[in-house]
């Protein structure tokens, strides 16, 4: 018999989410689901880690294991064009309750850059840890999802969540079936687009599009991209089973 699995659900859901994709140059631009590092960052946060403790922050994307899954499509990709003359003497809001400053001597243009934003969508994530014991545990994280340390935001800091983050759990024995355990949200589609790693669920048949290496790592030491994992894009279709 195969062993059923933990699993936490999160619903990211808000007016504005930013699913970063790989950067190139001043264009942030975005892809369809959060991204290992992207959840990685959102449970540091809830959890009130600092940034140069980047270890946790390795040792928590190395175990993570998750399937996603569009509940709702976007209205369609903004692109915010952002213009800001920043001077030295400058400072920035940042979710630590700091004041951040600019470093360099370069200040006579404008800081210049693009931005793509999903707008009003709706994702739901199921996670687990690999292996399950370890810090943080699936109780911390749930627990901070709750009580976060921080203001929580979905992928950049102007995305901020309409709706709890924690949205239940499910126990199951590969990803792709711990999504097939939540109900689809309130007017969804029968049949929605999803993510799962390879080896964790279909890798063939009507409901697999194709499989893919996706950059979505990142090594917390140097701040840069960290490498790739292969993924599964397919579908899910409703099922009569609900969290």
């Amino acid at each position: 018999m195969t062993k059923e699995l933990r699993w936490l659900v999160l619903r990211l859901e808000a007016p504005l989410i930013a699913f970063g994709d790989v950067t190139i140059d001043h264009v942030g631009a975005i892809r369809d689901y959060p991204a290992a590092s992207m959840l990685t960052g959102l449970i540091a946060n809830a959890m009130g880690w600092e940034r140069t403790n980047w270890q946790a922050h390795q040792v928590l994307q190395d175990r993570l294991v998750f399937a996603a899954r569009r509940e709702r499509e976007s209205l369609g990709i903004l692109t915010d064009t952002q213009n800001a003359q920043i001077d030295q003497s400058d400072r920035g809001w940042t979710t630590s309750g700091k004041p951040e400053g600019r470093a360099g001597t370069s200040y006579d243009a404008p800081h210049r850059r693009l931005r793509d934003y999903h707008s009003d969508l709706c994702v739901t994530v199921a996670l687990r840890l690999e292996p399950v014991k370890g810090k943080p545990e699936l109780d911390a994280i749930a627990e901070a999802f709750d009580r976060p340390v921080r203001p929580l935001f979905l992928g950049r800091k102007p995305c901020l969540p309409s709706t709890p983050i924690r949205f239940g759990e499910v126990n199951a024995a590969a990803a792709y079936d711990a999504l097939q355990q939540v109900s689809f949200a309130d007017g969804a589609s029968k049949s929605l687009r999803a993510l799962w790693p390879l080896g964790e669920g279909p890798s063939e048949g009507n409901c697999v599009h194709r499989i893919v290496s996706l950059a979505d790592l990142r090594n917390w030491k140097t701040g840069l991209h960290g490498g790739s994992r292969m993924v599964v894009e397919g579908t899910l279709i409703a099922q009569d089973v609900r969290v």
